[in-house]
Formats: C-alpha cells, structure tokens, sequence
C-alpha cells in the first residue's frame, strides 16, 4: 500500500443530512486547496468557498479547512470539505476528486496513515474502533480512555521495564559478580513478579471489560405463557414480543437491545420450557432457550406460582402474579408485567446485577479479544521466566518473549495479519 497517494472518503455517515464531512489526506496538499478555495490556505482556517469542477460548473458551496502535515489526524497533509450532506453532492465531489488523481481510501487507511506517521498506536486504534461502536454511555467512557492514550502508556510501561530487566538479566551473564549490585537477581526476580501480578490482575478483569464492551446478555426465562414476553415487552417499552395465550408461542429468541444504567442490555425472550413440547419447532426453540440460558450473564427466571427451587448465583427469580406472592416468596420478586406493580423492584435488582458484574472493570486497560490473547503469552513467559529461577540465559529470554507480545499490542513489533485486523475494524474516513 502506497501511504503517499491521495485518498478521500466521507468521514461523516452516508444518508440525508444538513452537512456531510469528506476528508483527503495526501502530500502536499496545499495546491489542492489553494484550488478548491481560489487562493493559497492557511492552515487550520475555515474557508467558505463555491467548490467548482474542472469545467468551472458549480458542485456546491462548502467550507473547506487545510490541516499542513504534521499537524493532522493522519500526519500528512489533510483536507476537510463540508458540503451539504445530499448524496449527489456527495457523488458530485468524489468524481471531482478522482479527476484530481486522488482515490477512494480502504476502510481504516486514515487510521493507518496515523500509526505509521506516530500519531496513533495499535492501542489507540483499537479505543477509536471501540468508540465508533460505542451505543452506550459506559461504553463511550471506557473508548475514550483507550483513545485518549491511556491504555498505551500502560502497556509502554510494561514493555519498558521488560526490556529493562531483560538487559540487566544479559548483563549478569557478561558481567563479573563484583562489577554489579550484590542484589540485583533478587531485584530482577521481584520487578517480574510485580509485573506479572499486575498483567494477570488486568486479566483477571477481562470478562468484567468484555460486558462492557460487548454488552451483558440478559436472558428472560420460564415455562409458557408465565409472562415472558409481556415482561420483555415491558422492560423494553414497545411491542416486540408476541403476546398471547396459547401455550409456546414464542417458538424463537426475540432480542432487543436496551441502555440500563449506561450499560449495554442484550435482553432476549425466549421459547417456554416445557417437557411435553410434541411440535418440532417449539422443541428447536426450546433447546435454543437452553443455548442461551447456559450462555447469559443474567437470568430472569419467571413463574406464575411461588418456585419450590432456590435461585442459582446469576438468576432472578421473579413470580409474574401479584396476588400469588405469599410467605414463601422471600426470595423472589412479585411483579405484575400488566399493570407495572413490582417493576421497580425487579428494575433495581438487575441495575445491581449490572453493577456487580462490571465490579472491578475499571483497570488499568481496556481489554480486548487481541490484546488478551497478547497478555495472556506475555504472563506465560514472565511465569516462564520466573520459574527459571537463577539460569538467567533463560530468565532473559522469556522476558523479552514477553516484552514482544505487549509489543505487538502497541504495533511495535507487529505482522501484516496483525495489522490488517486492527485496521480492518474501522470505517472509511477513519
């Protein structure tokens, strides 16, 4: 890939719109927008300009802004035009630009052009993919901090001292004992179990990360016509679940997902459990109701009677009558999904549900699938190395085994495949 072309791509989402943003980045950009806007740019100034094409015909009236390299988002030379967001405006000034030789980017080239030119590394990238996802508030949070540079001064540090006790572990072998402090194996030894303990700590935290991240699966669950969907139908504020009272209507999982508290709810609906199902459909859908009830953070276990069985560690049990709440209820959550009595209750059980999952989720770094497999080999090898005990040949090598898996985290030591799959999360104009 050629990182001195001209690209473009629309950096604002396709649709009807008041304003559409369309972004070039290229070398020496300035003769382009001194074309665009009739006169030489000054960098960082807003020019209210008629964009014409190469006949002199007006495309649309636009605000263009010149970003001189290496003050930009990628590092090189950047061009922002604001045109009105119509998509044969849009069309209009693609085809422009590709008579000016500029080509559309690959999704993520943008991105790219920045971790190359140092402006971003791979953490970074993967906090800005995060953000452009980002549907909940907590979420939104969590993607800032791994863009804004956090999770990469973390994983610098790490890298840092590794190479550190590494180089030091070498110089026990080149070195005479006298020549070097009399403790510095032991000093060795405890700065890698101290950063073992903080990676595996981080680790630890992952699948808290992951349920913000991904979001947490709430499963609603019970035998038929108990209430699941008027429930489901409730909690989500509109009608999406069928309603009705022939037994096993719900013969598939119905998902919606809900914002709780900032958190992102995958709330299902389920077929009902039933041993005396005869209908193929309906024993699909209930063995798809098993699948997720095995797969759910939360479930939502419903009655319509008081349960002789006691609650598992991640269920609630909730009894979908009122009236029939009794003594023996003491463990669970009378509600009436039809007129709202309880709700409130059941409501606040599951935001404190919510709460003790991600209990812990704020570390030191946003985990991900590919830096925790990245973290997991960089723990490996300082256990590895630990273990090692006084061969200090061994020692030094696993702990620059581990200083390359954080490496690959950041880019700075990383592969094609690595690279394209980072990149590959993001969007054109990004």
């Amino acid at each position: 890939m050629n990182n001195n072309d001209t690209i473009f791509a629309l950096s604002s989402g396709r649709g009807k719109s008041g304003v559409a943003v369309i972004r070039i980045s290229g070398d020496d950009l300035g003769d382009m927008a001194a074309r665009f806007i009739g006169r030489a740019a000054t960098p960082r100034c807003a020019y209210f300009t008629n964009l014409k094409d190469n006949a002199g015909d007006l495309i649309d009236q636009c605000l263009v802004i010149y970003f001189a390299a290496p003050q930009s988002f990628t590092g090189t030379d950047v061009i922002e035009i604001q045109c009105h967001g119509a998509d044969a405006v849009i069309k209009k000034i693609f085809e422009y630009l590709t008579t000016l030789g500029a080509r559309m980017a690959l999704p993520g080239e943008f991105s790219r052009r920045a971790f190359y030119n140092g402006k971003m590394d791979l953490a970074d990238v993967d906090g800005l993919a995060a953000l452009l996802d980002a549907k909940t508030d907590m979420q939104r949070k969590w993607a800032l901090r791994s863009l804004s540079g956090g999770d990469g001064k973390t994983y610098a540090t790490w890298r840092r001292d590794m190479i550190d006790i590494s180089a030091y572990a070498a110089a026990i072998l080149d070195y005479d004992a006298g020549d070097l402090p009399g403790n510095i194996g032991e000093v060795l030894k405890q700065r890698a179990r101290k950063l073992y303990d903080d990676i595996m700590r981080a680790l630890g935290h992952s699948n808290a990360a992951r349920a913000v991240r991904s979001g947490i699966n709430v499963v609603l669950a019970g035998r038929p016509n108990v209430g699941k969907s008027s429930l489901f139908n409730t909690i989500v504020g509109a009608n999406r679940a069928i309603v009705s009272d022939i037994p096993g209507t719900t013969r598939d999982v119905v998902s919606a997902d809900v914002d709780i508290d900032g958190y992102l709810v995958h709330l299902m609906d389920t077929a009902g459990l039933r041993d005396s199902a005869t209908d193929a459909i309906e024993k699909i859908g209930i063995a798809r109701t098993r699948d997720e009830m095995a797969d759910a953070d939360i479930i939502i276990h419903v009655f319509d009677a008081a349960p002789n069985a006691t609650a598992a560690a991640n269920e609630i049990i909730v009894i979908n009558k009122s009236d029939l709440c009794d003594t023996r209820s003491d463990d669970a959550i009378c509600i009436s999904a039809k007129t709202g009595a309880g709700l409130d209750k059941l409501m606040a059980e599951l935001r404190r549900r919510l709460h003790s999952i991600t209990d812990g989720a704020d570390t030191d770094v946003v985990i991900n699938a590919r830096t925790k497999t990245l973290l997991e080999d960089a723990a490996a090898n300082i256990r590895d190395a630990i273990a090692a005990g006084d061969n200090w040949d061994i020692f030094a090598e696993h702990i620059r085994r581990g200083a390359d898996a954080v490496g690959r985290i950041l880019g700075t030591i990383s592969t094609a495949d690595v690279m394209d799959a980072t990149f590959g999360q993001l969007c054109l104009g990004k």
